[in-house]
């Protein structure tokens, strides 16, 4: 169970780990809200893996064959998802988007609008089922092994985002806030590109 437990927590970093619209929205949160927002993010993203992994862990044929047949739908929803949060990123100014300390009901929003993203995106839906597959984690039984693959997923995900939002929070105060400003731009950029490539992933 132990090596089950190591290979379940290095996929949840693998998923989490590149750099994508996730990822960008979760530095963007630590830069401009700090680290407990960034981590948030991450939590609302760790959530999503660990619902895929528990997903598959059930039944890994089942499972790849039933996003194969949602591939569509889910590509639509979070592109145009993508999209928006994209333009609203980008609208904002640097001084009015930085903040010392974000409020309880601004990280549930966090938590939720990641957890939406991650369980839509279907670059992460793509990958969730290559690298789960490459770990041998297909193969895995019984109810012990399906709570040890949930737990792993859930914290090898978070673990990275943890680290990711910690890093960029203690750089957050030696940067100047146009710097915030910028961000918010390049990572509404990157949304929006995403959405973009999801939407028409989907008329493919």
């Amino acid at each position: 169970m132990l090596e089950l437990l190591l290979k379940s927590v290095l996929v949840g970093m693998a998923i989490a780990a590149p750099v994508g619209p996730i990822g960008a929205l979760c530095i963007n949160r630590s830069l401009t809200r700090g680290f407990v927002s960034g981590v948030a993010g991450g939590l609302g993203t760790a959530l999503a893996d660990a619902s895929y992994g528990a997903l598959a862990a059930l039944g890994f044929a089942a499972f790849s064959a039933a996003l194969a047949k949602i591939s569509t739908p889910l590509a639509l929803f979070g592109g145009a998802f993508l999209i928006f949060l994209g333009w609203r990123e980008m609208r904002k100014t640097g001084a009015a988007s930085v903040q010392e300390t974000a409020g309880r009901g601004d990280l549930i929003r966090t938590l939720l609008t990641t957890y939406v993203l991650t369980i839509t995106n279907p670059a992460t839906i793509l990958s969730f089922v290559a690298i789960f597959a490459g770990f041998g984690l297909a193969d895995a039984s019984g109810n012990q092994a399906l709570v040890v693959v949930v737990l792993g997923v859930f914290a090898g995900s978070l673990l990275w985002w943890v680290f990711l939002s910690g890093l960029v929070a203690i750089i957050r105060h030696r940067l100047p806030v146009e710097f915030a400003h910028w961000v918010a731009r390049i990572s509404g950029g990157i949304l929006i590109g995403f959405g973009l490539v999801a939407v028409s992933s989907a008329f493919a």
